[in-house]
């Protein structure tokens, strides 16, 4: 797919030949003088959701900087991610650092907004050519090597434009998105705060127990959905529970995050069930979805190294229920704006599905 006003080969080059690949490294955490400075300082989970990233979730100080290998990175650098998810990207708004999990692209002789598009269509050779026993990772050399076809200047940003236009829209949704996600979680926590009825153990009002789990190559490609410690993560040809639970990632960084299954799914060893089926007289399913939504599991998340929650002090979790019928209204306000972001995401999700057809039809 081109525009019609261009015509002509396009030339093989390197991404050496584009771009200075500069990699990154963390200042020693236990020095407080190398934190909480003025240099932003990213690490992989932080890019990849948006076009451009701007504010870091940690800072360092210039001490720190001269004192590890991170380097100053300057604005409308392409943070590229060589760890964990392989060839995610965003473009820095200014100067910053990165931690070691990158492979940073200074352009020099591209357009930069084109280059950041172009080293997402070669995400299976950045895999392809990662190693480690440990984990995957994609060393600088081999970035450099990466083989690239790139078109003229004016043809560059004239591609660069078109996508960026669909990364406008991009950004727009995800702060739709994470408005309404705001709205909710506040909302949830104001109204749980002050709702009145009975105090009871959530033991009262549901079985609470982990499934039998089952591991990642069993996952088939069609079948029911399996819930697991990041929600959704995959098919399988049976199924454990018929009806819709309430379950609670109890293994992983993930650990405290509650999801509402659908019906006749497969939900993992990684999540406790928390099952009302037997108490419908007492709770609504929805109700306490949305209360445990809100709660914080920090104080009962334990394990030193890898953090989980045990069946005990779930079962003595505190929950207040006023009368169903007071339940059921709750729940169909929150319902409403859970309807509401589900919506946008499928929104979000046909425009990522539209870049991702443009870059396939759009780059050699």
């Amino acid at each position: 797919m081109r525009f019609p006003e261009f015509s002509g080969e396009w030339v093989t080059k390197s991404i050496n030949d584009l771009a200075v690949v500069i990699g990154g490294g963390t200042p020693d955490t236990t020095v407080k003088s190398y934190w909480d400075g003025e240099i932003q300082w990213f690490t992989p989970s932080e890019i990849g959701k948006n076009k451009y990233v701007d504010s870091s979730l940690r800072t360092i100080t210039e001490v720190g900087l001269n004192n590890s290998s991170a380097k100053l990175l300057p604005p409308n650098t392409i943070l590229l991610s060589s760890r964990a998810t392989i060839g995610e990207c965003s473009l820095s708004l200014r100067e910053c650092a990165t931690n070691q999990g990158f492979q940073c692209l200074v352009s020099k002789k591209c357009n930069v907004d084109f280059l950041y598009y172009l080293i997402q269509t070669k995400k299976k050779d950045l895999i392809r050519k990662s190693c480690g026993s440990t984990f995957l990772e994609i060393s600088a050399n081999e970035v450099r090597k990466i083989q690239v076809s790139v078109p003229s200047d004016v043809e560059q940003q004239k591609i660069a434009e078109l996508l960026s236009l669909i990364d406008e829209r991009i950004a727009t949704q995800n702060k739709i998105i994470e408005k309404l996600q705001s709205l909710i979680k506040g909302l949830r926590v104001c109204c749980m705060q002050r709702v009145y009825g009975n105090n009871v153990y959530l033991s009262e009002i549901a079985q609470i127990y982990q499934p039998q789990t089952i591991s990642s190559t069993e996952l088939t490609e069609d079948g029911f959905l399996v819930y697991g410690a990041n929600g959704i993560i995959g098919k399988y040809k049976d199924y454990n529970h018929e009806t819709e639970q309430i379950c609670i990632t109890c293994r992983g960084n993930t650990c405290g995050m509650v999801n509402y299954t659908k019906p006749m799914s497969w939900i993992t060893g990684n999540a406790m069930v928390i099952n009302t089926d037997k108490y419908q007289d007492k709770v609504c399913k929805r109700y306490l979805y949305h209360y445990l939504s809100a709660y914080n599991f920090n104080s009962i998340i334990s394990g030193s190294g890898q953090p989980q929650i045990v069946r005990t002090p779930l079962e003595k979790l505190k929950i207040t229920l006023p009368t169903i019928s007071e339940q059921k209204q709750k729940a169909i306000i929150f319902d409403k704006i859970q309807d509401k972001i589900d919506i946008n995401h499928k929104v979000l999700n046909l425009y990522i599905g539209q870049k991702q057809y443009l870059l396939r039809q759009m780059f050699i």
